[in-house]
């Protein structure tokens, strides 16, 4: 008897993008407006923390699922650099940059990722530090922490893929 256990709910992927943005609106709200180091704004920040593994599973679910990974991170990096202007103006000019680069960075970690786990886990792993290593460079949102979490997400997607297969 071959028994796959179902979850009893489910989420939408539209449905994570609400929580997340929902999530990010109220962490900003909370950086931006409220007094910092009071109760309320310390709940509030911990509510946002939510959004980036969050948006991090869904980065890596639309690189599974995406026609065309290059417009996937093209658009990503478009909307990076788009997006710069209101972080310059709300954080200046502090040699950091956001978090659609992380995203960014990550699509392009996966698509190069995604080869190299076919020859050896070894060239797979040490292309993820590096990339890690950039991301913290650079100085992107999350830095290293942002790339190691979408390929986690990756990589559990692979594993369970092969635990279907085996079954």
């Amino acid at each position: 008897m071959n028994m796959t256990l179902k979850p009893a709910f489910g989420l939408s992927g539209s449905a994570l993008k609400v929580i997340a943005m929902i999530s990010m609106v109220i962490d900003h709200i909370a950086l931006y407006l409220m007094e910092h180091g009071t109760v309320l704004y310390e709940t509030m920040r911990c509510v946002g923390r939510i959004a980036f593994p969050v948006f991090a599973f869904l980065i890596t679910e639309g690189f599974i699922h995406t026609r065309s990974r290059y417009r996937y991170f093209f658009t990503l990096l478009g909307f990076a650099v788009i997006s710069e202007i209101p972080w310059y103006l709300l954080n200046g000019a502090d040699e950091t940059h956001n978090v659609m680069f992380t995203l960014a960075l990550g699509v392009a970690t996966l698509m190069v990722l995604e080869n190299l786990l076919q020859r050896s886990m070894v060239l797979g792993f040490l292309w993820t530090l590096g990339m890690a290593g950039l991301a913290s460079w650079l100085g992107v949102d999350y830095e290293w922490r942002g790339i190691i979490v979408i390929d986690i997400f990756y990589l559990y997607n692979i594993l369970l893929n092969i635990d279907k297969n085996y079954r």
